[in-house]
């Protein structure tokens, strides 16, 4: 049950991860254009381009750090540092998954698509996610 939940987590990292790091070497996809994709992925009020390479990269080794931290969750040796480490990802993705749909998100990122996918895909992928980091951490505790 655990390896299963853990892979539900590390998968969609994964993806992540893969596509950021797309990103920072310059790849446009899934769209055709940079000025496209900063308002489909970012969404920032009136973006034209992508933040920073250097930042695509940074998230691209977080969220695939974030997926081995999951997997790595499911040890049964007792480990505070994990379990803590755990916790803390449970607050992230959680935060950023409840901030996608607050009156200062919407304000912050108000392009589209940006604004629509964040409330049909992104935020709830990241209320997924912290759920998930929630629950293998729990179970680490109790």
């Amino acid at each position: 049950m655990l390896a299963g939940l853990a892979s539900l987590i590390f998968i969609p990292l994964l993806a992540i991860s893969i596509v950021h790091m797309a990103w920072a070497f310059g790849a446009t996809y899934p769209v055709k254009d940079e000025k496209m994709l900063a308002r489909t992925v970012a969404g920032f009020k009136n973006i034209e381009k992508m933040p920073p390479r250097l930042a695509s990269f940074a998230v691209s080794l977080l969220a695939f750090g974030a997926g081995i931290w999951a997997l790595a969750l499911t040890d049964p040796n007792p480990s505070l540092l994990l379990t803590a480490g755990g916790v803390l990802l449970t607050l992230v993705f959680l935060v950023r998954g409840i901030i996608g749909y607050s009156k200062f998100w919407r304000e912050l990122t108000p392009e589209e698509p940006f604004t629509s996918l964040d409330k049909k895909i992104y935020s709830p992928l990241f209320i997924f996610i912290g759920t998930g980091f929630l629950t293998l951490s729990a179970l680490r505790i109790f």
